[in-house]
């Protein structure tokens, strides 16, 4: 738990402006407390302010630190729906029509970090993926030389896990791109490097997985994979990569020693790439149940700016933690 206790300490020491939109869901009130009194974060409740000062008497918390804004009646409206306007004009919008878009909370809050009026935002507790991404493709979007965002999940083994392993692991795509071709994989393997050097503080070695060790099947969808080795390695020759890997051979030395004895990061891979959503998914949620490991994430890579979505099924802790890692994100 080191590194993720390091993370903690880097977000109290740095404390950003975060937003949450979604003042309605109760978990994000008590996550606001909570980050407030453990100093992760500022934050910014968006929603009417009786209404969240009422809920917040309801449920005994204390709120005080939060700044609280109503976005129809902000003073900030003129000026968020100006940007707004000048962002998407060139789709067809109206002004009115922006002003409207921009009283609903997820699109407010994310103008915000925008405009660096706040310098990260965790949303999607009430809202669907889809509803969070939106406005984070249309107003943040990617950063320089990034093609696309991805999701990644920082996964803590149990203490006594069979690998001996002490540090997290980064598994991705585990949330945005259901098939990604070789380019887009290449994407996400650097973007994953790069969280686990920003988050973790952990030099990557990164490991692209197919059910073959190199060369060991032939198959089109093993070729897509080795494709996006060599595209990385192009782009990124600083960085400790190796593919196609079996996930044994990925992660367990002896494995490693028998089934790809050359390769220099078999059996140390710290960052693990899936070949697609589907398998990504089922990976990290197959190691969260079954292998007992905290899951936390997904983490938002690519954008220019932080902003992170939940699951719906998110506990109060999983709130405060992506609130944490949001923060650092934005350091």
């Amino acid at each position: 738990m080191k590194k993720m206790e390091q993370l903690f300490t880097r977000a109290q020491n740095n404390p950003q402006k975060i937003v949450f939109p979604e003042s309605w869901d109760d978990r994000i009130l008590k996550a606001a407390e909570c980050v407030i009194s453990e100093g992760f974060a500022e934050i910014i409740i968006l929603g009417e302010g009786d209404e969240i000062e009422n809920r917040a008497r309801q449920l005994d918390l204390n709120l005080t630190g939060a700044k609280i804004i109503n976005p129809p009646e902000s003073s900030l409206l003129d000026e968020l729906t100006e940007v707004f306007y000048s962002l998407r004009k060139h789709k067809g919008i109206s002004r009115e029509e922006a002003r409207e878009q921009t009283k609903n909370p997820l699109y407010f809050g994310t103008l915000l970090v925008h405009t660096d009026q706040a310098q990260g935002l965790v949303a999607g507790a009430d809202s669907a993926t889809g509803d969070v991404l939106r406005p984070a493709f249309q107003i943040v979007k990617t950063a320089p030389d990034v093609s696309i965002s991805s999701g990644s999940f920082i996964m803590q083994l149990p203490e006594n896990n069979p690998l001996g392993r002490k540090d997290p692991l980064i598994f991705a795509d585990c949330a945005v791109n259901p098939a990604p071709d070789a380019e887009q994989l290449s994407q996400i393997a650097v973007s994953s490097a790069e969280t686990c050097q920003k988050l973790l503080e952990l030099e990557p070695v990164v490991a692209f997985l197919s059910f073959s060790s190199k060369g060991s099947a032939q198959h089109e969808m093993i070729d897509k994979v080795r494709e996006a080795v060599e595209i990385t390695r192009q782009k990124r020759s600083d960085l400790a990569v190796d593919g196609e890997l079996q996930v044994d051979a990925a992660l367990v030395p002896e494995v490693a020693q028998k089934k790809v004895p050359d390769s220099n990061i078999a059996g140390k891979a710290n960052v693990l790439i899936f070949p697609d959503l589907q398998s990504g998914n089922i990976g990290y949620k197959i190691t969260e149940r079954i292998g007992g490991a905290d899951a936390l994430g997904p983490i938002l890579q690519g954008l220019a700016k932080p902003i992170n979505d939940l699951s719906r099924g998110c506990s109060v802790d999983d709130i405060v933690n992506l609130t944490a890692v949001t923060a650092v994100q934005a350091l």
